[in-house]
Order: C-alpha cells, then sequence, then structure tokens
C-alpha cells in the first residue's frame, strides 16, 4: 500500500459453513441472515467513518459471499449495488482435500495433515490446496497496487495476512489472527484497527 492510503476491509458475512466449523476455502457458500445482517453492521461503520463514497475504490473476492457482502455494503452507502470489481488474488485460501470437510472429522480423516499444520502453520498445505506463504504472496501483490484509499469485502485468510503483513509478523503467527465477520478492520499509516 502506497503510504497516506486507508484500507477498509470486510470479511464476508456468516455463511452455514462457517457456524458449522466446516472448510469452505473457495468453494462458493452463500451467506446466511446472520451474515447479512453483519454485513449491513460493517457497512454502517464504515458510513460513519468514511462520508465521502465517490473517492473510494471498491473491490472484492469472486466469490458469491464476498461479492453479496460488498453489494450490502454498498446499498447501505447509497450507491448501486454494481460498480465494484473483483480481483482473483482476493480469493480464500485453498483448502485443496479440506474443502467441504468438517474441522471436528480431520483429527481421523488426515491426522498427518493436522499435525503438520500444527507444526507449521505458515507452510502446511491440504493435498491439492495452498499455504499461507503462498496465500502471502498473491495478497502482498495486490496491496503493492492499492493507490487510493479502497474498500475490500474478502475471507478470513485474506484479513490474516494482511493484519499479519502490515504489523510485520512473523509468517507462523498469521493463520492464528482473529478475522471476525462483524468487525471492520481499519489500515492505515501501518496501524491495524478493528471497528
Amino acid at each position: 500500500m502506497h503510504p497516506g492510503i486507508t484500507l477498509y476491509f470486510t470479511r464476508h458475512g456468516e455463511t452455514d459453513w462457517n457456524k458449522a466449523l466446516r472448510y469452505q476455502g473457495q468453494h462458493d457458500v452463500p451467506l446466511n441472515e446472520t451474515g447479512r445482517a453483519q454485513a449491513r453492521r460493517n457497512a454502517s461503520v464504515l458510513r460513519a467513518l468514511e462520508r465521502d463514497p465517490a473517492r473510494l475504490d471498491f473491490v472484492a473476492s469472486p466469490l458469491g459471499r464476498t461479492r453479496e457482502t460488498m453489494e450490502i455494503v454498498r446499498e447501505v452507502r447509497g450507491l448501486p449495488r454494481t460498480g465494484y470489481r473483483t480481483d482473483d488474488r482476493l480469493l480464500e485460501l485453498h483448502y485443496g482435500a479440506w474443502q467441504g470437510q468438517l474441522a471436528a472429522d480431520l483429527p481421523l480423516t488426515d491426522p498427518e495433515g493436522v499435525a503438520w499444520r500444527s507444526r507449521d502453520p505458515a507452510h502446511w498445505r491440504a493435498a491439492g490446496g495452498e499455504s499461507y506463504v503462498e496465500l502471502t504472496a498473491r495478497v502482498v501483490a495486490w496491496l503493492s497496487e492499492i493507490d487510493r484509499d479502497t474498500v475490500v469485502a474478502a475471507h478470513a485468510g485474506i484479513g490474516r495476512v494482511i493484519a499479519g503483513h502490515v504489523r510485520g509478523l512473523d509468517a507462523a503467527l498469521i493463520p492464528a489472527l482473529n478475522v471476525p465477520h462483524d468487525r471492520l478492520m481499519v489500515v492505515r499509516d501501518g496501524e491495524v484497527a478493528w471497528v
């Protein structure tokens, strides 16, 4: 991010898979009603923080849950639901064979993967998936191109990478960062705040 730029990040609202602790990754799972309410809440916070939406860039992951979140944000701001762009680099971490699996089942179905993830969370990847190191590379490339204040609707993994990168955290700490559905992350001048 260029100096002086503000990034407003919202994680997509809750889905039924989030509620069940089922790995979504890049599966296209819709928001539930709680998720829509969370998106409206974050949009209201953004409206209070940023009075001039015309000066903002709006970008989302191409998955439906993030697009719907962005469309709710724009609607609450009095903007057309469309009028934002998507970027594939904002797709969630690809969880490979873990996508669609319940977290509670993984110690039985993939004990080696669970152990690897525990030992080395930055480099671990499920079969057919990607690691947080790989995710970081694509997100940091996207961040380097931001040249105006931007609203982004994406995923927990993207939020973790943004917060960890801005704070200069060790790569091993990034996968454990908390990224709530019902808070807006504001990144400005090397600082990260949740509102």
